[in-house]
């Protein structure tokens, strides 16, 4: 690669454009007059390869590159140079298949600096990389050597003149980019460390408690399904059970009623043979009015309490029947809603018992009441003969004494009739709190059914939507494994690629032989040359 055509256009004192073509590959020299204008081009040489020390080309600005900075009518200066590149093997990085490389630098009055290669824009890191891929580098102290460092340069030190030739071969670029990459290494290293210690005291930490967080909870979630499980599981064994006890009482009730009917046919044999044995002691009374004459009226006023007597207790018998029917009506209402859990099962349990002890007891004051009235006839029988038995060691008492009995046992019915209410309020106002605490437990039982129904959907569509995927059992866990493999075989071809790169850095460059020969011949006032020598 070497220079075609240099185009200066209103840089320094080149304030029309200028072309100079017809290069020679290997050797070039500019002569002239003084102030002709042979070092500018040197200069515009240097502008567009980018020098960065403006005095090696008599500027302390870009702006005094342009002709009588810019006072002069010309606000701009371009220079443009045109390299031959049909040399394949010499072609810098990139441009194998351009015959021609033209790159152009132009400065604007006002600050403004482009590049343009092949007239499309580039950065000056992009041109710069472009001269050093073929060993120009115009920043290199020993690039340009002036007029009066000849001497200095025959009398350099062996370091000294090793430096140079370093910087001649292109080497010192390889020094320069390996400091900045060790440069950008510690910086790396450094931050990586910040990161790996942020990782070890607030992500690691942070990320191990979330662990155990969601550990904590998948394992309450469990508890949680479990929990409602045997909830649903216990509820549906209350209501089973419920079923049965309420089975059992509807049988046991039945036993009752049938019991009950047996009872009162009993009562009304016992009053048909009570109604007999009163027409028999009408006879008998008749009989014995005829033979007793004066004693009839006695007789008839003790008959008479007797049957006042038996009116009261036969009043208690009615009365303990229709206590005992009312008990039956609530029972039955009770049993008609025995829909609750187990714990009011058990409650409605003890009622129908202690409603089964107060018709035993009904009962067992039926049967005294019959007894009652045996001793009642009993003590006619005897009052008859002016006398009767107190009922207690078959002492003979009178009449009187009897009576006060009869009043005694009245008032003690009463006082048991008083309980048996008290005792069927009671049993009201708990058979209505069963009924509110039924009627809560039946809407909790219907909204539990239709979660269940709902979740047995959701089951249901699941279940086809994994069927028709066709997953099987164990598929993801092999799967999530199998990318685990290949995301540690990634990370270990990775590293091995890395200490590769490490250890031979010479492979991030490849760049070929060239040979740029470039060099001017100054007549007045100093000589200077460019020349770079074969690089790799």
């Amino acid at each position: 690669m070497y220079i075609k055509a240099i185009v200066l256009d209103g840089f320094k004192s080149y304030a029309q454009r200028t072309e100079i073509c017809d290069w020679d590959p290997l050797f070039n020299a500019i002569t002239g007059l003084n102030g002709s204008g042979k070092s500018n081009i040197l200069d515009a040489v240097c502008f567009v390869l980018g020098i960065s020390n403006l005095s090696q080309v008599r500027a302390a600005s870009l702006q005094e590159l342009v002709y009588k900075n810019g006072q002069a009518g010309v606000t701009k200066a371009t220079v443009s140079i045109t390299f031959d590149n049909r040399d394949r093997k010499q072609s810098p990085l990139g441009f194998e298949g351009h015959a021609e490389i033209t790159v152009t630098r132009q400065v604007v009055i006002g600050g403004r600096n482009k590049y343009l290669i092949n007239g499309v824009n580039a950065t000056t890191a992009r041109v710069q990389d472009l001269f050093r891929s073929v060993g120009l580098n115009v920043n290199n102290p020993h690039f340009l050597i002036m007029q009066g460092r000849i001497t200095k340069v025959l009398n350099m030190k062996p370091p000294e003149i090793l430096a140079m030739i370093e910087e001649a071969a292109g080497t010192r670029m390889y020094e320069s980019k390996k400091l900045a990459a060790q440069k950008t290494i510690e910086k790396k290293e450094a931050k990586l460390k910040e990161i790996n210690d942020v990782l070890e005291e607030e992500i690691s930490p942070t990320l191990e408690k979330l662990k155990q967080e969601r550990t904590s909870y998948l394992e309450y979630s469990k508890l949680c399904r479990e929990l409602d499980s045997l909830r649903r599981l216990v509820i549906a064994h209350q209501f089973f059970t419920a079923s049965q006890g309420q089975e059992n009482a509807a049988l046991h009730l039945q036993k009752l009623r049938t019991d009950e009917q047996e009872a009162r046919e009993e009562v009304e044999r016992l009053e048909e043979e009570e109604k007999k044995r009163e027409g028999e002691l009408r006879e008998m009374e008749r009989k014995r009015d005829k033979e007793a004459g004066g004693d009839l009226s006695r007789v008839e006023e003790a008959l008479t309490q007797a049957q006042r007597a038996h009116a009261k207790a036969q009043s208690t018998l009615d009365i303990r029947t229709e206590a005992l029917a009312t008990e039956q009506a609530h029972r039955e209402q009770l049993l008609a809603h025995m829909q609750e859990d187990a714990s009011a099962r058990d409650a409605k349990r003890s009622q129908v018992v202690a409603l089964e002890a107060a018709l035993a007891s009904a009962l067992a004051c039926s049967q005294e009441a019959a007894r009652g009235l045996q001793e009642a006839q009993a003590r006619f029988a005897a009052a008859s003969v002016g006398l009767s038995e107190d009922g207690q060691g078959g002492h003979a008492a009178t009449l009187a004494e009897q009576i006060l009995k009869c009043r005694q046992e009245a008032s003690q019915a009463q006082t048991e009739a008083a309980q048996a209410q008290m005792k069927l309020s009671h049993v009201q106002r708990e058979l209505q709190q069963r009924k509110a605490e039924e009627g809560r437990t039946t809407e909790a039982y219907t909204r539990d059914q239709q979660a269940l129904s709902r979740l047995k959907t959701r089951a249901q569509g699941l279940l086809r939507d994994m069927a028709a995927l066709g997953y099987t059992e164990g598929q993801l866990e092999m799967l999530q494994k199998k990318m685990k493999e290949l995301a540690a075989e990634e990370s270990a071809m990775r590293e091995k690629v890395d200490r590769a790169v490490a250890s031979m850095p010479q492979l991030q460059f490849d760049y070929r032989w060239v040979d740029v020969l470039l060099t001017c011949s100054i007549i007045y006032p100093f000589t200077c040359s460019i020349a770079t020598t074969p690089q790799l």
